[in-house]
């Protein structure tokens, strides 16, 4: 029915009515859906002192789902004795019934039936009783015919205990004769016209009053995405610590700088196709600082600087395979032996925060594209312990305050470390980092001063994205399966501190 009818209703119901309505009534009355009587209700109260409605707060009772197929079916425990024969039935026949395992242990407790479990053929059950009557069904039946009120608060509560009934709370409207009460609705205009004016019309009409505490349409405006927010917030971060931003635009790289340079051997797994996207074309690079690149190869041959290396036949052909980046410490190697080629050295401190690319298997928490955050400390003496506290420093200002180091294997770092952190929502320790020392073999070959140690450290953003935003599976959050409207309605990150 339309809104416009509702309200002519509702007037002419109240023109005849000294008191005041119900709107749950009236809705009854006209069998109409309630909230139809409240839209029209909120209609008449726009149009001025048309009528006076008061809200109020009522609580009914309702049958559950369950509930409505029981009062429609018999309860549990009635559809079990009813499946029981004569000679009984085996118990683990009854128990596959839709209703077997509810119905047997309420059955029990009503004293309907009984177990015997030394009969042949396994443990049987038989009536006791030769019927019974069906009390919850029928309670639930008074309370679908609105004679709730006739069941003590003890049936009910033993009723919701089974999930059978529900107490709902409802808003209803007490509504009376306005000031300005008319049976004939006039709508009010709402736009002020040129025609009007010039006609002087406007002078018999009446118009709606404005509202001056309605807000605008908003303006359709883009959305940044959760990954940037929090990626910002990461940024600001290292920023406040006094860090630089390492150019990282670059997803293609050598294997040299991805895995030589870093003191990787040329066998381990990380190499293989399983593990890295290798480029088609162009397959090899073909520029290196050659004096850099062949003491790289003798470290790795011969051992040099107290190592003794790895001692095999390293390959330029191995070193020259373009891949897609495995980590920006890739771009940390590129940005360290730039510094090794200043004339004096320099205390640098290098972050980083972009896209890398591994050849995992998807699931819910691995993509095989995703962004690595990275910390490098350069300067001389730098320890274990500098290490650590730059951690503690940095996972504070994330608001993580719990923090265990377990020792850890890296090729490029030595001494190296993971970093957990006590989750209080999990209630166990969880891994959020890796770190560790860059190794001689590493730094040395590049030109840097002896003296010079480097720290560093790195996490991922997807997910600690997924941690603050609630999101269980990764590929909700990048790809394209994202939910737009998610983008659209997700909060201001704000990191914990």
């Amino acid at each position: 029915m339309a809104e416009s009818r509702v309200s002519e209703l509702l007037l002419q119901r109240l023109e005849s009515q000294d008191g005041a309505l119900e709107s749950l009534a009236v809705a009854a009355e006209l069998g109409l859906e309630h909230q139809q009587v409240v839209g029209a209700v909120k209609s008449l109260q726009s149009l001025g002192e048309l009528i006076d409605a008061e809200q109020r707060t009522a609580k009914h009772w309702e049958l559950t789902d369950e509930g409505k197929e029981i009062a429609r079916e018999g309860s549990h425990e009635a559809r079990v004795f009813q499946s029981i024969p004569a000679e009984g039935i085996v118990q683990s026949e009854l128990m596959n019934l839709p209703s077997g395992k509810v119905g047997f242990s309420k059955a029990m407790s009503n004293k309907w039936i009984r177990l015997d479990k030394n009969a042949s053929g396994g443990p049987r059950i038989f009536k006791v009783v030769e019927c019974v009557v069906d009390s919850v069904k029928e309670k639930l039946l008074l309370v679908l015919q609105g004679k709730a009120d006739h069941l003590d608060e003890k049936e009910k509560n033993e009723l919701k205990k089974r999930k059978l009934l529900s107490e709902v709370t409802i808003k209803t409207y007490w509504i009376r004769k306005g000031s300005a009460f008319t049976t004939t609705v006039a709508k009010p205009e709402t736009d002020l016209t040129p025609e009007m004016i010039s006609s002087g019309s406007w002078r018999g009409k009446k118009f709606k009053a404005y509202n001056f505490d309605a807000l605008g349409v908003m303006p359709d405006s883009g959305h940044l995405h959760p990954l940037l927010k929090v990626r910002t917030q990461f940024r600001q971060i290292f920023l406040e610590m006094g860090f630089t931003e390492m150019p990282t635009n670059n997803f293609i790289e050598s294997s040299f700088w991805n895995f030589d340079a870093l003191f990787q051997p040329q066998q381990h797994p990380a190499r293989d196709q399983h593990d890295t996207f290798f480029l088609l074309d162009p397959a090899e690079a073909t520029e290196f600082p050659m004096d850099y690149l062949e003491r790289v190869k003798k470290v790795h041959s011969e051992g040099g600087y107290g190592s003794q290396g790895y001692q095999y036949d390293w390959s330029i052909r191995e070193a020259q395979k373009n891949l897609l980046r495995t980590h920006t410490t890739a771009v940390s190697a590129r940005m360290l032996y730039q510094l090794a080629q200043q004339e004096h050295f320099t205390p640098v401190k290098y972050f980083s925060i972009d896209r890398v690319f591994r050849n995992e298997s998807l699931d819910a928490t691995h993509l095989a594209e995703f962004h690595q955050i990275e910390g490098v400390v350069a300067d001389y003496g730098m320890t274990l312990g500098n290490l650590m506290g730059v951690l503690k420093e940095f996972f504070h200002k994330l608001g993580i305050t719990r923090l265990r180091f377990k020792p850890a294997y890296n090729p490029y770092t030595e001494p190296s470390m993971e970093v957990f952190s006590y989750h209080e929502g999990l209630r166990k320790w969880v891994e959020v980092g890796n770190s560790g020392v860059f190794r001689p073999e590493m730094l040395l070959p590049m030109g840097l001063p002896p003296g010079v140690s480097v720290i560093a450290w790195g996490l991922s953003l997807e997910r600690p994205t997924m941690i603050k935003y609630g999101i269980n599976n990764i590929r909700e959050l990048v790809g394209h399966k994202v939910n737009l409207q998610m983008v659209y309605d997700s909060p201001i990150c704000r990191l914990d501190s």
